[in-house]
């Protein structure tokens, strides 16, 4: 989180950052932000509950949510996308490219 943060705010982005998935979604309850960065491994809920959770809120449809995990086995980026995820981008992060694929999404 420390590195996609420092990423963010270095090319002018506004970050909210939670920790858990209940509390990521509250966030973006209140927030409304232009894209979702959601990690799979997340303590109380799994990312593809959290982005279920998400796509299940009327105002929160329209909102790009992109899955950022290290899960790289065969079916998980499918399982990202069938739970509500518009894109997937693989850890480890490379920090010369990772603005530029966010920028598809937004």
């Amino acid at each position: 989180m420390y590195m996609l943060t420092y990423l963010l705010e270095s090319n002018n982005y506004e970050v909210f950052q939670s920790y858990s998935g209940p509390e990521g979604i509250a966030l973006a309850k209140r927030n409304k932000p232009d894209v979702i960065l959601l990690d799979i491994q997340l303590p109380e809920m799994d990312g593809y509950a959290v982005a279920c959770e998400l796509r299940k809120n009327i105002e929160l449809t329209d909102i790009p949510i992109i899955a950022v995990t290290s899960y790289a086995m065969t079916g998980d980026k499918e399982k990202a996308f069938e739970a509500g995820a518009n894109g997937y981008i693989e850890k480890p992060i490379d920090p010369d490219t990772f603005i530029s694929q966010l920028k598809v999404f937004i």
